[in-house]
């Protein structure tokens, strides 16, 4: 073990990973397998000290940092070549206070971490839909919730508080009290600021859904698109969900003959009362010739950890994506020509409903920056094996370069880049760019904090 990396293991009380390491292989891995980079040390904090020291030793040695929250980045930028990754899967502790209605979550949990702790009391926050994601993560770029998001708002909207590590080792505290203004670019600007040891958020009572998968036969895709956009029109805003294009995986209640097809799919979830939930979701199930569907009363986590086996870590990982002004009639057509095309069961595309709560937040309160927004879509290539990667960025990339003149807008939703989105980060931040780049400048002038959809600081270095 090197100097260096010795006196940052006497600096640090959790574990400090280095090339040589029984479980470095490991500990370097993260969850898109496109990403093989070998750093010089994966450090796993205990706490904020941790970080704090971490970052004290990489800014001595001029290293590069990565932050690893649930390691969903489809970049990779939670790893990275000799430098330091700070690993924060150690801090995943939740604490809920059921009569405040507020969640205090570590900055290394996941949305299953505060699903299961928020359950037993009734509570859950708006977040994504895969129980392996990140919170903070998720929660830094806007965060799109699928499931309680028309309802309940965007997981930045109910970030109440966020306390960070900055780029020169202090923590501080953003909320609406506190560094305003470091509190307004953390909901929306993703990881380019500091790292973020814990988080709260503002709860609210959900337990038991209705709710699943129904999968329709594709050829009645288009009505099914038509309906369900004028449907979302004045449908309640306790219904959420998502549709797209799935291959049918061997699942039980999908007829086995039927296994490999491609089929058009609405997940759908109801958190109104249990007794109107018919009422609601019939409309959808006649709206085109359904083939199978999962949807029954279940605890909220159940249907927020559904997905998960589609998505083990370990793929590869190739995405685009866009905000969507209006769902025309044209742009179903251009989505189905090209969702028919999905050319794996781990691949699909979903499109998110954005209207209700989202829309109900003033333009330049976050961030984040397509308020207006009806829909965000995500054209998600994800593969098992090395050498299938032509054809799958190549479906990605002809969709999306079919589909997005249709869009209304040049950027897209920020935690569903890849790689080669960079040239479009002015674009995918939105109208709040330029307040983000002087916010940057504040907080992290060097841009230590630049394996982000990255926004560069004025005067900052970019090569360090």
């Amino acid at each position: 073990m090197s100097a260096a990396s010795g006196s940052l293991s006497e600096r640090i009380r959790g574990p400090v990973i280095t090339p040589g390491d029984g479980e470095y292989d490991a500990a370097r891995a993260v969850y898109n397998a496109m990403h093989d980079r070998r750093p010089a040390a994966v450090v796993r904090p205990m706490d904020a000290a941790d970080v704090m020291a971490a970052l004290d030793h990489a800014r001595e040695r001029d290293l590069g940092v990565a932050v690893r929250g649930g390691s969903h980045s489809v970049p990779g930028y939670g790893t990275c070549d000799d430098g330091i990754v700070i690993d924060l899967s150690g801090m995943r502790n939740v604490r809920i206070d059921p009569d405040a209605r507020v969640a205090r979550v570590g900055g290394g949990a996941l949305l299953g971490d505060l699903d299961h702790a928020g359950y037993p009391f009734g509570l859950a926050t708006p977040l994504g839909f895969a129980s392996t994601t990140g919170v903070a993560g998720l929660t830094l770029g806007g965060g799109i919730a699928a499931y309680l998001g028309r309802k309940h708002g965007l997981a930045c909207d109910n970030l109440l508080s966020a306390d960070m590590v900055t780029a020169d080792g202090r923590q501080v505290t953003a909320s609406e009290d506190e560094n305003q203004d470091l509190f307004w670019a953390l909901r929306g600007g993703g990881g380019n600021f500091g790292v973020v040891t814990s988080m709260e958020f503002r709860l609210h009572p959900v337990k038991d859904i209705v709710g699943g998968p129904i999968f329709i036969e594709l050829e009645a895709a288009e009505d099914v698109m038509r309906f369900y956009r004028d449907y979302l029109k004045t449908a309640p805003r306790e219904l959420g969900g998502f549709m797209g294009f799935q291959i049918a995986p061997p699942l039980p209640f999908i007829p086995e003959d039927r296994h490999g097809d491609t089929l058009f799919l609405v997940v759908t979830c109801w958190s109104g009362d249990p007794a109107d939930a018919a009422d609601v979701l019939d409309p959808i199930r006649a709206a085109g010739p359904v083939l199978a569907e999962h949807v029954d009363p279940m605890p909220y986590p159940v249907l927020q950890s559904a997905f998960d086996g589609l998505i083990p870590a370990g793929l590869h990982h190739y995405w685009k994506s866009d905000f969507v002004d209006k769902l025309t009639d044209e742009s179903l057509r251009v989505h189905i020509e090209h969702g028919a095309r999905v050319p794996s069961v781990n691949s699909t595309m979903h499109i998110y409903p954005l209207d209700g709560a989202p829309q109900e937040v003033d333009d330049d309160a976050t961030a984040f920056g397509y308020r207006n927004a009806d829909f965000a879509f995500t054209i998600v290539g994800m593969w098992p094996h090395p050498g299938q990667e032509e054809a799958h960025t190549a479906w990605v990339r002809d969709y999306y370069a079919a589909v997005h003149p249709y869009s209304g807008y040049e950027g897209g939703y920020t935690n569903f880049m890849a790689a080669d989105d960079q040239v479009r980060v002015r674009e995918n931040y939105g109208p709040g760019y330029d307040r983000l780049v002087e916010i940057k400048g504040a907080w992290d002038p060097d841009n230590v904090f630049r394996l982000n959809q990255n926004i560069v600081p004025a005067a900052g270095r970019v090569d360090r």
